[in-house]
């Protein structure tokens, strides 16, 4: 268990920041936030894996799902790199000055999380968002990149998420917010001469973009477990009517009701350790009266001109038994909320025929996904027709953004080999080889799958192994560089610099950093850290803000320019860390220098 306590706020970078980042990590290791060219998505120019996200194109069907990685903007623009294209940026709500108790994210197993909403202020989420629409569109315009991207990236989308209640949403702040996100002229304008100036004018040619002031008319409600079916109504209609907007709901796995998904969790896949919280249920929209709102709200969008979709599905509430997070309650997460929200899918599509937009039924309400999607099971996942599947607890594993790349080849491949060049002819394909199986739908094939010989990836058996660990002390400097810390933090805090030989203490070996500012101790690094200790609060921490380097406790390092200007810890540190500073991978939060070449 970590001592880690609730932390103070995250200090976004700013835009200038990010580009000079950007900047030398290419000059100086042709990498972006650390993720190496292998890891970049590159599409396959004779494989269309395009779909309409209500109604808007997107060039890949997966992006992350609203949370740790969609928060931030180099967040974004690392998932973009990996191939998404579809972000479902996290959930913006009215209080935004939450006190979050630390470590929030468990990993260990099959993922459960106390983190729910957004760690900025509403502004500030805002201006993450511009700055996150700005990068990816330089990215995907800056020439160094198309040998690793291609020349047409492809199109994207940014979809909204706000919950939780309605008196929340119609508030002025939150508002405020959604009509930001609809034209975000005057904060664009702002930045726009950071663009200028960054890198010593590296991007200087993008400053004058023109960039879409629209980032987003589509959204993604979310509510509490437990609100009224009344109140999820009249959001909707609310966001629809005021905001003009195209609107998603998210649903609860407890639809399923509370037999079903005990037996699916604690019988059919063994996590006997899990606690179904049966009141939740009691307290949650009832499947009846699901079916009934589903049909309303569709009905509603569409005489307005709008359409309405369906998330399938939110995380399954289940009591703490572990002690690892502080909360009573937890969320789960990963391979069985999987089960059961594709259960869901199958079971919402018997009870909806011909209303739902997946093959076999081939209705007007788009089905997004988000449940224990990774590389092994995204295709399948595809081809029941969600669109799309938006990916969390995959990416908070070793390796972290590199996995969207992998997940994208294998869809990549199995279109191609199957003689089809695209995601709609190869769906129906995938919908006759499932009727031609005795399936009704592709979902109701998947189902069969994951609930009969593909459980064991599902099944407590196949999700109990551990992290690796070895029997030593994690210490300032040095370790078994595995590079875990950087690849599982959802927002970039860690990078790593290569020491110079010639200093005792490190011997040329790979040396790990926080951007401290940047860490909102979630614990992640902590538990796949092979080493005992957490390095989030062990390895150096760079600061750049000096008020918030006074109010953060333990070791640290205030940063201007590159230089060491005040320190905590202890006192034979200090040079070692402006050393490793100052080494042959160079200081990425330095102004650059003209002389700057790669190595």
């Amino acid at each position: 268990m970590s001592d880690i306590g609730s932390t103070a706020p995250l200090t976004p970078m700013s835009l200038a920041t990010l580009l000079g980042r950007i900047d030398h990590e290419w000059r100086t290791r042709t990498k972006i936030f650390d993720l190496p060219t292998a890891r970049f998505w590159q599409p396959d120019t004779e494989i269309d894996l395009g779909f309409d996200f209500l109604g808007r194109r997107c060039a890949t069907p997966v992006g992350p799902a609203a949370g740790p990685h969609s928060q931030l903007a180099q967040n974004i623009a690392l998932s973009w790199l990996g191939g998404s294209r579809l972000f479902e940026l996290k959930t913006v709500q009215i209080l935004d000055d939450l006190d979050i108790e630390r470590p929030c994210i468990d990993m260990q197993t099959i993922g459960y999380n106390i983190e729910w909403s957004q760690e900025l202020t509403v502004p500030q989420s805002l201006t993450e968002y511009v700055k996150a629409w700005v990068l990816v569109d330089i990215l995907r315009r800056w020439e160094p990149l198309r040998d690793f991207v291609g020349t047409d990236p492809g199109p994207h989308v940014f979809d909204m998420s706000v919950g939780y209640d309605l008196a929340g949403i119609s508030g002025p702040k939150v508002a405020s917010f959604i009509r930001g996100m609809g034209d975000a002229t005057a904060e664009l304008d702002q930045l726009r001469p950071e663009i200028a100036s960054a890198a010593g004018g590296a991007f200087a040619e993008f400053a004058d973009l023109d960039f879409s002031p629209c980032l987003s008319d589509t959204l993604t409600l979310s509510t509490f477990h437990g609100c009224p079916p009344e109140e999820i109504e009249s959001i909707t209609e609310h966001l629809i009517d005021e905001h003009d907007l195209d609107v998603i709901v998210k649903l609860n796995p407890t639809l399923l009701g509370y037999d079903t998904v005990a037996g699916i969790i604690n019988d059919e896949l063994g996590y006997t350790d899990v606690s179904v919280k049966e009141q939740a249920f009691a307290e949650d929209l009832q499947f009846d009266r699901g079916i009934e709102l589903i049909g309303e709200l569709r009905d509603y969008a569409a005489e307005r001109g709008r359409r309405f979709g369906i998330k399938l599905t939110n995380t399954l509430v289940v009591d703490n038994t572990k002690g690892f997070m502080p909360d009573e309650t937890m969320y789960l997460s990963g391979p069985p909320l999987h089960v059961l929200a594709t259960t869901l899918l199958d079971t919402l599509a018997t009870a909806l025929p011909g209303a739902l937009d997946i093959p076999g039924h081939d209705g007007d309400i788009m089905v997004s996904f988000s449940a224990g999607i990774t590389k092994d099971n995204l295709t399948d996942a595809i081809a029941t027709g969600v669109n799309p599947a938006t990916v969390c607890s995959d990416l908070l594993k070793p390796g972290g953004y590199g996995r969207l790349a992998p997940m994208l080849r294998n869809l990549t491949t199995a279109v191609r080999d199957s003689g089809h060049t695209d995601l709609v002819g190869w769906k129906a394909a995938r919908q006759a080889e499932a009727v031609a199986a005795g399936h009704p739908t592709s979902a109701a094939r998947h189902v069969a799958h994951i609930r009969g010989e593909g459980i064991d990836a599902y099944h407590l058996s196949g999700n109990e192994k551990l992290p690796r660990s070895v029997d030593n002390e994690l210490e300032l400097f040095g370790c078994v560089a595995c590079n875990f810390c950087v690849t599982v933090c959802p927002n970039d805090a860690f990078t790593n610099i290569k020491s110079l030989a010639d200093v005792e203490e490190m011997n040329g070996r790979q040396q790990y950093l926080v951007f401290a500012e940047l860490c909102n101790e979630c614990g992640n690094c902590l538990t796949f850290c092979p080493e005992d200790g957490d390095p989030a609060m062990i390895k150096p921490r760079l600061f750049t803000d000096p008020e918030v380097f006074a109010g953060r406790e333990g070791q640290g390092y205030l940063i201007d320019d590159g230089r060491i200007i005040d320190s905590r810890g202890p006192d034979h540190a200090v040079p070692l860390v402006q050393q490793l500073l100052d080494s042959a991978a160079g200081n990425p939060l330095s102004a650059p220098s003209p002389a700057d070449g790669n190595p």
